[in-house]
């Protein structure tokens, strides 16, 4: 593969991103930009190459910590934390415009940031969003780590906060480190104690997502939530 310096101006990713639009590119020619150079005898799109390859794709990068990085040669220190600090911009952006609008009426929104703030995690992770009256989000807590399941998810950890703060909807979320949302006998008797408790303590839960790095399943949507209350 020739150098950047070696192939054709209209080809080269800058100035193709310069002429045409930063959607032109491709992933790798995306991450060339942030990467800038390569090593001796290899290419900065090379070096792309088997970032993505490493990652599985340009989302997996997400997951990947500083020393796994280093580990691709042409990948310094510098260039792990510039890369990790792309993905930290497009998390902070995600949930900026998620807290700006009624996430029920703009579910996708709020989809956006969770799969950026959870969804390519390797651990499961049980996330409570809690709500003001206009359904925005006022504030949210990663609870609980691990394996999620009605034994170790406590709800008084849950409505603690939603007491303290005075209020009274929230929405749960939780991961599958895989990509398949599909929710487990566990997830569905979780949901079903916590929305017990909600009741006892004056507060609903409106939903309960399961994200993936890329895909969002509703248990509401799927008529997995019991009648709320008014």
């Amino acid at each position: 593969m020739p150098m950047i310096r070696e192939m054709p101006v209209s080809e080269k990713p800058r100035e193709k991103a310069l002429r045409y639009g930063i959607r032109s590119l491709s992933s790798r020619e995306l991450l060339a930009i942030v990467l800038r150079s390569g090593q001796k005898g290899k290419s900065v799109l090379e070096v792309a190459d088997e970032v993505l390859e490493k990652a599985g794709g340009i989302s997996g990068i997400a997951r990947m910590s500083i020393p796994e990085l280093n580990k691709i040669h042409g990948v310094s220190d510098i260039k792990a934390l510039e890369l990790q600090a792309c993905f930290e911009i497009a998390r902070r952006c995600a949930l900026e415009e998620a807290m700006r609008v009624d996430i029920i009426d703009e579910p996708e929104k709020a989809v956006n940031w969770l799969q950026k703030e959870i969804g390519s995690s390797l651990q499961e992770q049980f996330l409570v969003i809690y709500l003001d009256q206009h359904h925005r989000i006022l504030f949210y807590r990663v609870l609980f780590v691990g394996t999620i399941n009605a034994s170790n998810v406590y709800p008084r950890e849950i409505f603690r906060e939603a007491l303290l703060h005075s209020c009274t909807d929230l929405m749960l979320v939780h991961n599958h480190p895989g990509n398949d949302p599909t929710p487990s006998q566990a997830d569905l008797a979780l949901t079903r104690k916590l929305q017990k408790a909600g009741r006892m303590m004056g507060v609903r839960i409106l939903d309960h997502l399961i994200v993936t790095g890329s895909r969002c399943l509703s248990l509401k949507e799927r008529g997995f939530l019991e009648e709320q209350m008014e």
